[in-house]
């Protein structure tokens, strides 16, 4: 099992969503919204001033859980929705889950994802 989190722009989550939907065996996604920032540009090496320490964008976090055969297919598709070709796009990173429990019926292992 895997567990797919990717940090994207907030104004790309309708996008990805479509982008997800249609993926047979995926059984669901969580956003998070919220406020981050990254890497500073090149050729910033000055101290941060207070506006640049403030300096967050708006970002959403997309988590998705499936099975390993399907975390290629996953990220593929949120890559492609999320891309502008501009800075900032966002990162998706891939992690194994080593346990999934559904809490209402006690099932465990990859049918409670």
């Amino acid at each position: 099992m895997k567990k797919i989190e990717a940090f994207i722009k907030e104004e790309k989550v309708e996008e990805v969503t479509r982008a997800l939907r249609p993926i047979e065996g995926l059984t669901g996604m969580t956003v998070l919204r919220g406020e981050g920032f990254g890497r500073r540009h090149e050729g910033s090496e000055l101290a941060p001033t207070p506006e640049m320490i403030h300096d967050f964008r708006q970002v959403a976090r997309v988590e998705v859980f499936c099975m390993d055969a399907l975390a290629e297919t996953v990220v593929a598709a949120i890559e492609k929705a999320a891309h502008t070709g501009l800075r900032h796009d966002g990162k998706i990173y891939v992690l194994p889950v080593e346990q999934a429990v559904r809490v209402s019926s006690g099932e465990r292992g990859e049918g409670a994802i």
